[in-house]
């Protein structure tokens, strides 16, 4: 029996190539799709995973989901992806709808349904962090959690300290990472260097001459042009693809751990910061107090630390050709 994901997206670029992956992938069977407000507004968001899903000649069920993170405003990332997301180029309006129910009711239907399924977020953590607050139970019920969040080990994306996703609704990210889910932690370091399509790995896109790898590239425009402004690097950064072959595949990754993890909540320098326990130093008596509900829990999170570059990239061209 394949393997039965549920995806939670903020859609914009790099999400869209994520679904087309999955989408495409015969290993695997989409459940459903849930938006939520992040890189674009949630409306946005929601026409972007119609479209992408169409273009796909996919089916799945769409369900719009939170407008805004659970105790902030919302923030979007409109400078890294465009106006709408991908990069602005007047794609036409999706021929269907979403589906009426409401995108957190309708995580916890598909996960009670059908237990042991792969829970996959691409953006902001709201939608899930709502889902978890009216049924905590879901919590048993996922067999994996893969989650496209956080600066594990270096500088953030969108702040010094902080990755945009798990920046943009900490409380969220804080109440996933305590709820006891399967947490596959993948941060934004692995989407860079080698991992970023360069110049060359573009053009052999291209190539393959499909709808979905041109709008792969095309949707990306501006995401390339603010990846270099700013990292300094040439090429596509593709941190959704990266953690959804993951998702399909996770022999991909070369090296993890499993620490406790937990989020920053109450700072301005840091604010959205992912703390990983890498020496396992949270117990100690200087630090119990701050970390109690954390490790009360038990629940360590897998964090991702370096990926076969070479064997992410045949994922994401074998989806594509």
């Amino acid at each position: 029996m394949k393997p039965l994901f549920l995806i939670d997206t903020d859609t914009a670029s790099d999400d869209a190539v994520a679904l087309i992956m999955a989408l495409r992938s015969p290993q695997v069977r989409v459940l459903a799709i849930t938006t939520v407000a992040g890189n674009v507004a949630v409306q946005q968001a929601t026409r972007n995973a119609l479209y992408t899903a169409e273009l796909c000649g996919a089916e799945v069920p769409i369900f719009m989901g939170a407008e805004k993170p659970l105790n902030r405003p919302h923030q979007s990332a409109h400078w890294f992806h465009g106006r709408d997301g991908l990069g602005d180029h007047g794609y036409p309006s999706p021929k269907r709808a979403p589906e009426k129910q409401n995108a957190a009711d309708a995580i916890i239907a598909t996960i009670e349904s059908n237990p042991g399924l792969v829970l996959v977020t691409l953006g902001p953590l709201t939608n899930v962090a709502l889902a978890l607050q009216r049924n905590p139970g879901i919590c048993s019920r996922v067999g994996r959690c893969v989650v496209m969040g956080g600066a594990p080990c270096c500088e953030g994306n969108v702040t010094p300290a902080a990755e945009y996703n798990i920046w943009c609704d900490p409380e969220a990210a804080r109440i996933v990472l305590r709820s006891g889910l399967p947490v596959e932690l993948v941060g934004w370091h692995l989407c860079r260097g080698e991992a970023a399509l360069n110049p060359d790995d573009i053009q052999h896109v291209l190539s393959f001459g499909t709808p979905q790898a041109r709008f792969a590239i095309e949707c990306n425009s501006r995401a390339q042009e603010a990846y270099f402004e700013q990292t300094g690097e040439h090429g596509i950064s593709l941190p959704d693809p990266v953690a959804m072959s993951i998702a399909l595949d996770p022999t991909i990754v070369t090296q993890q751990t499993e620490n406790y993890v937990d989020v920053e909540t109450s700072s301005e320098l840091t604010l959205g910061m992912t703390v990983v326990d890498r020496l396992n130093v949270a117990g100690n008596e200087r630090n119990r107090t701050v970390w109690v509900l954390v490790l009360d829990r038990g629940k360590k999170t897998k964090v991702y630390w370096m990926i076969d570059n070479k064997r992410w990239k045949q994922a994401l061209y074998s989806t594509l050709r």
